[in-house]
């Protein structure tokens, strides 16, 4: 029997990213990012948002400002929430799913954490030079960098 409703690995885990994503309370970028080994099983899970114990209700989210204004100093971006959520053994070899595409703090972490392939479903800042830099710690690194391709294919969950 030919089942076509089934999600490919990478709908599956970029749909984990984009859930994941959800839970961030940025009002102007939300993104999620899911880690998972070379066996398909999911290792870590994480989104922007504010560090553990630092409410979210009580430091910015605003992007204009002096820096303590704005939430660029106080953020914890998704894949290195994703990492530091890790609790258990290796990420050597893992693949990266994030909504967006990782700025070169991140790539730093991503790299150092030994994940081997980033898979991204968002470059709209591709001509930053924290992009530009990521790209280049990457390739430097032997990387992986694999845009999403949807199979548009549409899922809708109810919760």
């Amino acid at each position: 029997m030919k089942r076509e409703n089934y999600l490919s690995w990478d709908e599956y885990f970029m749909g984990i990213a984009e859930l994941s994503a959800k839970r961030s309370k940025d009002p102007s970028t939300q993104v999620g990012a899911c880690i998972v080994s070379t066996d398909n099983k999911i290792l870590s899970v994480g989104y922007n948002g504010m560090p553990k114990a630092c409410s979210d209700d009580e430091f910015p989210w605003d992007r204009q400002g002096s820096n303590l204004e704005t939430k660029y100093f106080f953020v914890c971006h998704a894949e290195l929430n994703a990492i530091l959520n890790f609790r258990g053994g290796t990420l050597e070899g893992s693949r990266l799913y994030a909504t967006l595409f990782p700025c070169n703090e991140c790539a730093k972490a991503i790299i150092q954490a030994g994940i081997k392939e980033i898979i991204y479903s968002c470059d709209k800042y591709a001509s930053t030079d924290s992009v530009l830099a990521s790209k280049m710690m990457f390739k430097a690194a032997g990387v992986k960098l694999t845009p999403y391709s949807s199979s548009g294919k549409d899922i809708s969950i109810s919760l």
